[in-house]
This record gives structure tokens, sequence and C-alpha cells, in this order.
């Protein structure tokens, strides 16, 4: 769903009043709203790409608890050198596959080889850089020590793939975003 759609123009006001008037008493209920419509509005243009921010959000959510937990120095850097490489693995794949193998076969279509059998049809998911950036900082804040790892599952996912800020950015460092999601907010009419 993009930010200038039709079905934007409907689906924000909605998430706007059930968010203000009916789930917002709880924080936990509201999280979970916040989760699922930003699930919807990532999974609009194309549900399958759901997977590779629950990938993400689950592997540095895992990882951050595991890095604090962690007393050796080795163990800590190879624990963040798995987030690193698993993301921005992902992150490439989709991003720079078949340019690499575009490039490589046009190189090697001068000695004769010529296959575009290992051209692959990857759509580029919206947003991917994002989220990726943005549980990257979350674990490499928690490994620099700037940063206590949240025990909180469902504010963690909501961080990583709230709406607002998940197609467009700007990419949010966790010390800044994923604390307002701990806590209890109030519709202010005057500022509204």
């Amino acid at each position: 769903m993009l930010f200038n759609s039709i079905e934007y123009l409907i689906f924000f006001p909605i998430v706007f009043l059930i968010y203000w008037f009916i789930v917002n008493k709880s924080i936990s209920i509201r999280n979970a709203f916040l989760l699922l419509v930003s699930y919807i509005f990532y999974g609009w243009w194309d549900w399958r790409f759901l997977s590779c921010i629950v990938i993400s959000s689950i592997l540095d959510y895992s990882l951050g608890i595991a890095i604090a937990n962690t007393t050796l120095k080795k163990k800590k850097l190879l624990l963040l050198l798995i987030s690193l490489i698993v993301n921005l693995g992902i992150l490439c794949i989709f991003k720079y596959y078949n340019f690499f193998i575009e490039e490589f076969l046009k190189l090697t279509s001068i000695f004769g080889f010529n296959s575009n059998s290992l051209i692959l049809n990857i759509i580029l998911p919206v947003g991917i850089s994002f989220y990726t950036f943005q549980t990257l900082s979350y674990t490499i804040d928690v490994y620099r020590k700037k940063l206590l790892p949240t025990k909180d599952i469902l504010s963690f996912f909501t961080f990583v793939a709230f709406f607002p800020q998940l197609v467009a950015g700007p990419i949010e460092k966790a010390g800044n975003l994923l604390p307002q999601f701990y806590k209890k907010t109030k519709f202010d009419y005057l500022n509204a």
C-alpha cells in the first residue's frame, strides 16, 4: 500500500480511530493492533514478503538477547556477525543479485558462455533497506551496550514493522522509537 493511494486514504483514518479510541487502553493490545495493521500495510503489495520482515525480526530479537546474555567477547562478535551476514545477505540477494549476475554473464559471453538460467525473476520488497538497517542498528546498539535488549517481543516486532516509517523511513534507532511502544499514550484534543 502506498501513502498516496486510495487504499491508504481509507486505511489510515480507520487505523487512527481504532488506535486512539478503542485499543489504546492497553499497551499490549495497542501494540498487537499496530503490528497487525503494519503487516496488513506491508503485505498489501505482496504478502509473500512478510516472511522477510518476520525472519529479520525473529533473528535480531533473539540475537539481541543472546548478545546481552553472553560474557565472551568472541561469542558476542560471532552473534553480531550472524546478524550482519543474514540481514545483509537477504538485502543483497533482493537488491543486487540480478545486477551482478547480468554483469557476470556479459563478461563470460566474451568466452562464449551464454546462459540466462542464472537470472532470477526477483522483485525488490518495498522498505527492505529500512527495516534491515533498523533491526541491525538495534543489534549493534545491544552489542555496543548502548541499549539493553528488549524482552517484549511484541514491542520489538511493532518497532520493526511500524507502518508510518516502514517504507519511507527514516531509519529509526531503537533507543528513540522502541521506548515509545512501552508507554501509555493519551489523545490530546488540543494538539489535534
